[in-house]
């Protein structure tokens, strides 16, 4: 139980109360327990050159020499003393010892080069860490995922709930349905700005994920008081866009929290599941909202929204733990120099963090995001793609009232029913994706559990003849003389080339761009948003005018143009990897 709490933002509360009595970490129940973690060899890469990977030798001979002395490729002092000298109580130790050590890095025994070495000694997890997320039991894991999934739904039911109380707003404000649409459009855009922030300020190993996440969920919903007490239209905007911001970090990080738990083989698995948190959102939404609009009016949708994400603050408070394994390393680090008086302990990440100035922390932070998305082609044409789907899937959605208030005659309460069908197309489409997964992706992952990138691929080719699918079933079939049931079954469609699509893009973007995975998929959520936030306004318009079977043949001749870049990535993306400055290169 203890494990569960102690990483949690209950569990920091607790320690700080106790004074750390209660909730112990390992090192701090026992004072040998920090020599496991020590690692020799990458100290005494830093004493050899200054850094903790193995120097890179040009010639034949200098990688032979390198290669023939000492501790992981380095020259060392006497072997014989360097391992009588190694972990006696704790690595400085030795300066008290009577020992000859000076000049030497006491962790590795190597000797301190005075112009590029560094005396550090280099703490990291052991194979069989239990604070390492990727070594979590199975059941933990799923329970971490169960928590990520439950915040997505209940931040991206914001969207869509608000489109339920969209007369009332109307009325109540006195505007347009277009201005009142602008409520939905800010809060898209809101969350899609959100994570260029948040997402690479998680990557900090001082800050984390967990943080991130409690802090703007509470904004969050703080916020929700003034978007339901407001008067003036003009607030009521500005909150809801302020709600979005706060709102955000999840609907982008939530990826890369998956990735520090699953290793590369069973990532796929993590990342479908939120997938489907990512769709529960959007189509509960009108069903959650419809029945509460109906009977109590808009301002009922967005209490409803409070309560959800209350409920998942509460949730998240006492049971999310931190899975940024940089993060839990640095906070590991400082437990063991306050416990051993070692100031020479550190960690890679915190090492990388001291030798980071504040400009390259701002530029990691706020450039770095749009820099990806704008100059790496291959982050670029599938964050593009995934934008336009996204933007279909929210043009589409405000053609729902047309079809099933206006030609099938449903009250705003059954509307929401009827998104009900993408729902069921998602987990119809699941158990397949996962046979495919285990039966042919899994088996392609070499020793290391390495893959391809491009081999994520095949799934959204097919998953883009889906979407042209979807949209010319759902507009021709969208009829009084046709049963409502037709067009339910033809939107089940979105939710096959969803699944398939946004899997393969958000794996394929995290397996070729491993250093930098949660700027890499805030810069996907800044593309999608800032399509939905758009396609909406001038979505009624649009199927009014051309009719909602011509409408939604242009929207589908739209993603048609679209097929050729999943095709084009399989084939080139490995040649436009090796060009790129930020890509993985070595497959």
């Amino acid at each position: 139980m203890s494990g569960l709490f102690r990483d949690t933002l209950f569990g920091h509360i607790v320690r700080l109360v106790t004074r750390k009595r209660y909730l112990q970490y390992l090192e701090e129940k026992d004072e040998h327990a920090w020599k496991q973690y020590l690692n020799e060899e990458k100290s005494g890469h830093a004493a050899h050159h200054g850094t903790t990977e193995p120097e890179e030798k040009d010639s034949d001979d200098e990688k032979e020499d390198y290669e023939r002395h000492g501790l992981g490729g380095v020259r060392t002092r006497d072997n014989n003393e360097a391992q009588n000298n190694r972990h006696e109580s704790s690595p400085d130790s030795h300066a008290s010892s009577g020992t000859r050590t000076e000049g030497y890095n006491h962790a590795s025994g190597v000797k301190v080069d005075p112009e590029k070495g560094k005396d550090i000694h280099v703490i990291e997890f052991t194979g069989n860490d239990p604070e390492n997320p990727q070594n979590w039991s199975i059941r933990k894991k799923y329970f971490v995922t169960f928590q990520i999934c439950l915040l997505t739904t209940s931040i991206y039911i914001g969207s869509s709930i608000y489109t339920a109380g969209l007369e009332d707003v109307m009325m109540k404000f006195h505007v347009s349905q277009v201005k009142a649409t602008l409520g939905l459009s800010l809060f898209v855009l809101g969350y899609g700005l959100g994570p260029m922030l948040f997402s690479p300020m998680s990557e900090i190993p001082q800050v984390g994920r967990s943080p991130v996440y409690l802090a703007t969920l509470f904004i969050f919903i703080l916020l929700q008081l003034p978007v339901a007490l407001t008067d003036n239209f003009s607030q009521l905007l500005a909150f809801r866009f302020f709600t979005g911001f706060f709102g955000s970090p999840v609907l982008a990080t939530g990826g890369a929290t998956i990735a520090d738990m699953y290793a590369p083989r069973k990532r796929a698995y993590g990342l479908a599941v939120w997938g489907i948190a990512a769709v529960c959102g959007p189509v509960l939404g009108p069903l959650v909202g419809g029945f509460a609009a109906q009977a109590k009016g808009w301002t009922w949708t967005i209490w409803e929204l409070t309560w959800a994400s209350s409920f998942a603050f509460v949730f998240l408070f006492f049971f999310l733990p931190e899975t940024s394994s940089a993060n839990i390393l640095y906070r590991r680090t400082a437990r063991l120099r306050a416990k051993t008086g070692d100031k020479k302990l550190t960690c890679e990440a915190e090492l990388q963090a001291t030798d980071m100035s504040r400009n390259e922390l701002i530029k990691m932070c706020l450039v770095r995001p749009f820099t990806l998305n704008f100059t790496e082609p291959m982050v670029f044409l599938l964050n593009l793609y995934i934008a336009l789907i996204y933007g279909l899937l929210y043009i589409w959605f405000e053609s729902f009232p047309l079809v099933f208030i206006g030609i099938y005659k449903f009250s705003l309460g059954k509307l929401g029913l009827a998104f009900l069908g993408i729902l069921i197309g998602v987990f119809v489409a699941l158990g397949p994706f996962f046979w495919y997964l285990h039966r042919y992706l899994e088996p392609k992952f070499n020793d290391k559990g390495e893959l391809k990138p491009e081999e994520r691929l095949p799934a959204a080719c097919v998953g883009a003849f889906f979407v042209p699918i979807c949209l010319f079933w759902f507009g021709w079939s969208a009829r009084a003389d046709i049963h409502w049931i037709m067009p339910i079954i033809g939107s089940s469609f979105f939710s096959v080339a969803g699944l398939l699509l946004f899997n393969s893009v958000l794996n394929y973007l995290t397996d070729a761009y491993p250093d930098y995975v949660a700027s890499v998929l805030a810069g996907n959520d800044l593309f999608r948003s800032a399509f939905g936030a758009g396609f909406p306004l001038f979505a009624t318009a649009m199927y009014k005018n051309l009719g909602v079977d011509w409408a939604s043949s242009t929207l589908a001749f739209l993603s048609i143009a679209f097929i050729p870049i999943p095709f084009v990535l399989y084939k080139y993306g490995e040649r436009l990897r090796r060009m790129s400055k930020h890509a993985r290169k070595d497959f």
